[in-house]
């Protein structure tokens, strides 16, 4: 798994500087980082999702939709994910489909044969 966001610190830096894409199941906020590496931050609030089971659940789905899409990303990004009411809904694949959405109208998806050959 790729590094993880657990300070409050780099929470408040994405939600106030990062950019944002909003979509019915997840909010994604992104921001290059100087690291080399994706580092993510998944939340779900007591607010939202009442019971733990929710709240984990809604995180294990974004975990492994993440998981199934991270590695076509190219360079470091900090990403939090927030899940939405409808995040239990979907199935991972479906969450997947909308990150793909996000990283794609970010530039994340770099090209894997970007090498420029000099004559």
């Amino acid at each position: 798994m790729k590094n993880t966001l657990k300070e409050n610190r780099d929470f408040r830096r994405l939600y106030g500087r990062g950019k944002r894409f909003v979509s019915p199941a997840l909010v994604t906020y992104v921001m290059r980082n100087r690291a080399g590496c994706c580092r993510i931050g998944i939340t779900a609030s007591k607010k939202t999702f009442r019971h733990a089971v929710e709240r984990n659940r809604a995180r294990r789905l974004i975990r492994a939709a993440f998981a199934e899409c991270c590695g076509d990303i190219v360079g470091g990004y900090d990403i939090v994910f927030v899940a939405r009411s409808c995040t239990l809904a979907r199935t991972s694949r479906e969450i997947c489909t909308d990150m793909r959405r996000h990283f794609t109208a970010l530039g994340c998806f770099g090209e894997k044969n970007d090498e420029k050959t000099a004559d």
